[in-house]
């Protein structure tokens, strides 16, 4: 059996993985929700902070902002990472249009207006098919005012502060999962076929009618995914 640590996305927490914690648990691993992303100013501390925290070899599944950490941890300590997943993901930078709108958000957030944003941002963070499912939108929209401003501002200045992670790819060893929503209008599915065409041997798995918000919208997909790659990975 492994031990798993799960990494959420921006501004999110271990409610991002509800459904995961348990079916990963039940069957024997050691799952642990990291909040190493609401703890430090950068990815690299984040990282950092992460193997400090951790002891022996990780299996590490980051979603959205949890990837981008978790890459950040194979550039540091590669031999300390025993397998990787990667779930609505990127390895790149953001563009200059992308760091624009990031910076645009900061501001709104600085302004009092994250409710604002949010709203906004739904359309995005969600398949079609499930957008207007009241209940996941609201389980969304809680636990993003949960983090609050500050954290929003924070996690944003990180990740447009990251490395470009296109060129570690070639170098990733370990054996690796990368999962996408078909519908991911955030991270979309080129994204995560380039990750999986840059490591050798990955795995690439797209979840129909889905969006970016996987690990909710199609929890039972993605933990049979994750179920039956933790059993290959020794």
């Amino acid at each position: 059996m492994h031990h798993v640590i799960l990494l959420p996305g921006l501004a999110s927490d271990a409610t991002l993985w509800r459904a995961q914690v348990p079916a990963l648990s039940a069957a024997g691993h050691r799952v642990v929700v990291t909040d190493v992303h609401a703890r430090f100013a950068t990815l690299p501390e984040m990282a950092a902070a992460l193997f400090a925290e951790h002891a022996g070899e990780l299996v590490l599944c980051g979603t959205s902002m949890g990837g981008m950490v978790a890459l950040e941890a194979l550039r540091q300590a590669p031999q300390r990472v025993k397998a990787l997943a990667l779930l609505g993901s990127t390895a790149r930078a953001d563009t200059p249009q992308v760091l624009q709108l990031r910076r645009d958000a900061i501001t709104l957030f600085e302004q009092g207006r994250v409710d604002e944003v949010l709203r906004a941002n739904v359309a995005f963070a969600f398949h079609p098919r499930v957008g207007a499912d009241s209940e996941l939108v609201a389980t969304y929209l809680d636990f993003v005012r949960r983090a609050g401003a500050v954290q929003l501002i924070a996690q944003n200045r990180a990740i447009m502060a990251r490395a470009d992670n296109v060129p570690l790819l070639a170098a990733i060893r370990c054996p690796t999962l990368v999962v996408c929503g078909d519908g991911d209008a955030l991270t979309p599915p080129e994204h995560s076929r380039e990750i999986a065409a840059g490591i050798a041997g990955a795995r690439l798995e797209l979840v129909a009618e889905c969006g970016h918000l996987l690990t909710l919208e199609q929890p039972g997909r993605v933990n049979a995914l994750l179920l039956e790659w933790l059993a290959s990975v020794d």
